[in-house]
């Protein structure tokens, strides 16, 4: 990493600050690299690279070049699309890694193939870009993956099984590139992960979560036929908060894609906390949603679903009443 900073500020390969951004100088955003670095050679040294991870591996590279040339020179979006699909081919068609029942959601269960396919690829490109989104605050995105792929390596570590075991190499590679890159990424941060390693960690938390939800249907595991809803309150804050500003964004009559400062981090850094803080009070927010889909899964799908749709407009609710009262107060003042 340190290596990574001083090429960056060498080659003046860096961020600069924008109206969308928070960070005030230019900063370096190729942590990915690093991130991407650990992870494969660590991965690959000592993990089984069967059930899926072969191909798991040749997304990343797909997605790893993409972010990096979008950090680099920026790309569009329909480049980016390009990549995700390529990637998320590779996984499905070849490694047969797919959602391939709703276990019970809404009454479905199995899922005819077409549907299974067409549904696994709205789910992975949907995760892989809410992780991306989230990206907005200095260890924001790097402490919510640490949070989630800690959550799912202990199940695939206690549950796993000769199915899905091997998941746990992918959690803990993936959770050492983590730790390795919040050392330099917390505020102020001397380096960003970019898109280079929001696409990777967004593409191996999308395959972990589908392992994740098969592994309740195949090996039974704590949670069973309640793991779909587990699964989002896992993934709690990134969905919340890319859900949240796609439907704020067309209600006011824009596209979901248009960039703006919406997203649930802005919102809190308006009330007057500081970056840190802000960080920390997500990251919190997240575990106790995991705590409690993990202690409640006995109330299925369903329930438990309705309850996270609940507190996420509750949630909405109160961001929304504070932002009308601070503009008035601007408005008064």
């Amino acid at each position: 990493m340190p290596s990574i900073i001083y090429i960056a500020h060498l080659k003046n390969m860096l961020d600069t600050p924008n109206v969308r951004t928070v960070h005030e100088s230019l900063t370096p955003r190729l942590g990915g690299v690093a991130v991407f670095a650990g992870f494969m050679s660590a991965l690959t040294i000592f993990a089984d690279l069967s059930n899926g991870i072969q191909q798991l591996l040749a997304g990343c590279i797909v997605l790893f070049f993409v972010g990096l040339k979008d950090d680099l020179v920026s790309i569009s979006v329909s480049k980016k699309f390009v990549g995700q699909l390529l990637a998320t081919g590779v996984v499905m068609i070849m490694a047969d890694i797919r959602v391939t029942s709703f276990q019970g959601i809404l009454g479905i269960h199995e899922l005819p193939i077409g549907i299974s396919y067409a549904f696994t690829f709205l789910a992975i490109v949907g995760i892989t870009n809410a992780i991306n989104l989230i990206d907005g605050l200095d260890g924001l995105a790097g402490t919510i993956v640490l949070i989630i792929t800690s959550t799912y390596g202990y199940y695939f570590a206690r549950y796993g099984g000769a199915g899905y075991g091997n998941y746990v190499f992918v959690s803990i590679c993936l959770i050492g590139g983590m730790l390795g890159f919040l050392r330099y990424n917390f505020h102020r941060a001397s380096i960003f992960m970019g898109d280079t390693g929001s696409l990777v960690c967004g593409f191996i938390v999308s395959i972990l979560t589908i392992q994740f939800i098969e592994m309740g249907l195949k090996v039974g595991g704590p949670f069973a036929t309640s793991s779909p809803a587990v699964a989002i309150g896992i993934l709690f804050v990134p969905l919340f908060d890319t859900l949240r500003v796609f439907i704020v964004r067309m209600m006011a009559g824009r596209s979901p894609f248009s960039p703006d400062k919406n997203h649930v981090h802005h919102r809190i850094l308006a009330m007057g906390f500081q970056q840190i803080s802000t960080v920390m009070l997500l990251g919190l927010l997240n575990l106790v949603v995991i705590l409690f889909v993990i202690n409640f899964a006995a109330l299925g799908n369903m329930l438990l679903i309705g309850c996270l749709v609940g507190f996420s407009v509750l949630i909405s609710i109160f961001l929304g009443v504070y932002q009308s009262r601070s503009a008035q107060q601007r408005v008064a003042s």
